[in-house]
């Protein structure tokens, strides 16, 4: 069981679609008391179901190793060919893997979404998703925003119009943020779920663990590409209420 004990935003607060508000940069890639385990996580899943949790169409290389070069500036300024981690595992920087090398020195999920030229939407077009919640990147990848979107039921046509506009003005180096929480019977992280299958009955009020994701957009500067981070948070109920106050 990988849990943290607290959490940088309160997953207890409303929050209405599309519910963004500006981050500053440096926050976006914080890592927290559960880095070690959800990374020892994230090398078990990129050993074992790497077709499960990594895909990328070739028009999405370029940006890939743009975000991989992003994140390293970031996190790891002083790397050339070696991230040494938090935890004091050694990586390996791989130029020519830059998604499976990002999800081997982050904690964050990334997703890739490019407009072609004559396109209406983003489309997903390469993504490193250890930790999908309630959904599987195979059925998403290379589909546009609203097919993405397609089991949400609040997003209708009115918020996709609204999150394309999003996309389209996202600015370099002004990146934005949302949150959403759900409570969970089940802690596992690596939880997806096909659209064919039933609907996920693993989450109510009554459950004892609360998944919360922070999710980041930016824009890359060279290949103009959008990045959607993902930053999973499980925590057990009594340390949600412990920080953002007493249950009712």
């Amino acid at each position: 069981m990988i849990l943290q004990k607290s959490i940088p935003h309160n997953p207890l607060k409303p929050a209405k679609l599309p519910g963004i508000q500006p981050l500053d940069p440096a926050l976006w890639l914080q890592p927290d008391d559960a880095f070690a385990g959800q990374m020892r996580r994230r090398e078990e899943l990129l050993a074992e179901r790497r077709d499960k949790v990594l895909e990328m169409d070739g028009s999405a290389f370029e940006a890939a190793q743009e975000l991989l070069e992003t994140v390293l500036a970031q996190l790891y300024p002083d790397a050339t060919e070696v991230v040494l981690r938090p935890d004091g595992q050694e990586v390996k920087i791989n130029w020519q893997d830059p998604l499976g090398t990002l999800g081997r020195i982050t904690q964050q999920d990334f997703c890739i979404l490019q407009r072609p030229e004559g396109s209406d939407e983003h489309v997903l077009t390469g993504a490193i998703l250890c930790f999908p919640a309630s959904w599987t990147l195979a059925e998403k990848f290379m589909r546009p925003l609203i097919g993405i979107h397609d089991t949400v039921d609040s997003y209708d046509e009115g918020i996709a119009k609204r999150v394309q506009r999003l996309f389209d003005g996202v600015q370099t180096g002004r990146p934005l943020w949302r949150f959403n929480a759900l409570w969970y019977h089940d802690p596992e992280l690596h939880a997806p779920r096909r659209m064919s299958d039933p609907r996920d009955k693993s989450h109510g009020s009554a459950a004892q663990y609360m998944r919360s994701e922070q999710q980041v957009l930016l824009r890359l500067p060279k290949s103009r590409a959008v990045i959607f981070s993902i930053h999973s948070y499980v925590l057990h109920r009594d340390d949600v209420f412990a920080q953002w106050g007493e249950e009712a």
